[in-house]
């Protein structure tokens, strides 16, 4: 009796404390990261989001050119076709907007849909959505060589299965897509750097 009653003890403090009885938590793949709330990952550390925002970059990478027969993470209109945009390497910072796409117009405003978020997020390396959105939509843009003759409506998309669309001239953004892209860059965490 006396020998299992030590092994009691530790299985309840391991328990009170986290740890066996507590299942382990996972972080979410890029998936399914785009289609749960935006502001979910905020709770995700800083190394997460950077390791989702690379495995986007991969997938971008993978699909670019493909039809866009089946569901892909960057939907382009080229030449009359729905495509995968050409895709981008993961240590291209998004929120560094080009010299070239200064001259862009973007709209926000004007639409039905959700409003862009104005407040200021640390997670968005202290941008509010709405600034992260018009960087983030430049240096796509300019990035898949999209020359709009006009304004381009700019709307948010949030749970969408996608991360970016830019479908008849406008652009869909995700913001789940602004807090993994802010994770790169110049604010990002060293971590296993590519």
């Amino acid at each position: 009796m006396r020998r299992w009653v030590p092994a009691l003890l530790v299985s309840l403090v391991l328990v009170a404390c986290g740890g066996a009885g507590t299942p382990a938590r996972t972080a979410p793949s890029a998936r399914q990261a785009l289609t749960g709330s935006p502001e979910a990952l905020e709770f995700e550390s800083a190394s997460t989001r950077l390791e989702l925002f690379r495995e986007l970059a991969r997938l971008s990478e993978h699909e670019a050119g493909r039809a866009a027969q089946a569901l892909v993470l960057f939907p382009i209109t080229q030449s009359g076709e729905l495509v995968a945009a050409p895709g981008f390497e993961a240590r291209m910072d998004l929120l560094q907007s080009p010299e070239t796409g200064g001259a862009m117009q973007l709209a926000f405003e004007g639409r039905v849909g959700e409003p862009w978020q104005d407040d200021r997020r640390d997670s968005l390396q202290g941008l509010s959505e709405r600034e992260a959105a018009e960087l983030v939509a430049r240096t796509l843009l300019t990035h898949w060589q999209i020359q709009p003759a006009g304004p381009v409506q700019v709307e948010r998309v949030p749970g969408a299965p996608y991360a970016v669309a830019y479908v008849d001239g406008i652009l869909r953004i995700n913001p789940a897509f602004l807090y993994l892209a802010a994770a790169s860059g110049p604010a990002s965490p060293a971590v296993g750097v590519q």
